[in-house]
């Protein structure tokens, strides 16, 4: 026979280990809040209200608020860490043309002062021819003594300037580490760059027929979701979709945004193994995705419709560029 009492405190033992977990699970949103890297304000604000107020709506400890807090917990992070890289390389990118313009500075003035000394040691040279001769006979010491002394001035100074430059060169160089770093550890994948519909039509029109493949993909959904979500949302699935479809394909794989809603890939593989993609894509690149929406998680979906178009030696590249635009276009 269970004992009620033995029974009660169990329960009571549950509900103190589920209120530690909740205490625990809420200070660590927001020490993720307190230590984030302070990055532009616009982007690290933003990003720390978002989880204070994810941590407020999980001290609820209500099912829902528990539930929800998994996905947008994890879309806040990625959504930060995306935007971390980005942040990062564009001050790379601004940091390299900085480096070239003070480079560029530090070789003018380097041009400028080797004319300048070959002047003055010019100069000096004519004080000395003038101290030896015989006119000048009372003066010549004193002459060749100061020429003596503007010259080891002038050395002087053209170490200083040597010093000098080494020293900026080398502050160049350990900036540009110092951001290579951040880059790297903020960095989860390289962003990815879809070819327009003009170069891939391009790339066909240069190709060898019958050496690749074309998949094509009508992702329904993309601009349904920047109506009923905004334009942040409708990039943020774009982007997530783009990731995925890279990943899913291989490296050398170049793909192209052929409408807003519409992709074309070019594959040199064999006609199985494109249609086992195509199979692929379709059956895990199609359904819910999270995205976040003014640090709220909403989820909406794609609907896929994936093809492959024959480009046997038969076909010209016109003809092929006609077949993908009538294939694509009649996903709408």
């Amino acid at each position: 026979m269970i004992s009620i009492q033995s029974s009660l405190t169990d329960l009571e033992r549950s509900h103190q280990i589920r209120a530690a977990i909740l205490d625990y699970y809420v200070l660590a949103i927001k020490n993720i809040a307190r230590y984030a890297v302070e990055l532009d304000e616009d982007l690290t604000g933003p990003y720390r209200k978002y989880l204070s107020t994810l941590a407020t709506e999980v001290a609820t400890g209500t099912s829902g608020a528990l539930a929800d807090s998994g996905s947008t917990l994890r879309g806040l992070l990625r959504d930060y860490r995306e935007k971390a890289s980005q942040y990062l390389a564009t001050l790379r990118d601004e940091l390299a043309g900085t480096a070239r313009t003070l480079e560029e500075i530090l070789d003018g003035l380097g041009q400028a002062d080797g004319d300048h000394e070959i002047n003055v040691r010019t100069e000096l040279g004519k004080l000395r021819q003038l101290a030896a001769s015989p006119g000048y006979a009372a003066l010549g010491t004193v002459i060749s003594t100061t020429a003596d002394s503007i010259e080891n001035s002038l050395e002087q100074v053209r170490k200083q300037h040597q010093l000098t430059t080494s020293q900026f060169l080398v502050e160049i160089r350990m900036l540009h580490k110092r951001i290579d770093a951040l880059e790297s550890a903020a960095s989860i994948d390289e962003v990815t760059h879809f070819a327009t519909r003009e170069e891939m039509a391009e790339r066909i029109r240069a190709a060898a027929a019958g050496q690749y493949c074309l998949l094509l993909i009508g992702a329904r959904g993309l601009r349904r979701a920047e109506v009923q979500f905004g334009k942040e949302v409708g990039d943020a699935l774009s982007g997530a979709f783009a990731k995925r479809l890279r990943n899913s394909l291989p490296v050398a794989t170049v793909i192209a945004r052929w409408g807003a809603e519409e992709f074309a890939t070019m594959l040199t593989a064999k006609n199985s193994e494109v249609l086992a993609s195509a199979k692929w894509i379709t059956e895990n690149l199609s359904g819910d995705y999270v995205c976040l929406k003014s640090g709220k998680t909403v989820h909406p979906t794609l609907q896929l419709t994936v093809g492959v178009v024959d480009t046997g030696a038969h076909e010209t590249p016109e003809r092929i560029i006609e077949r993908i635009g009538a294939f694509l276009m009649g996903q709408g």
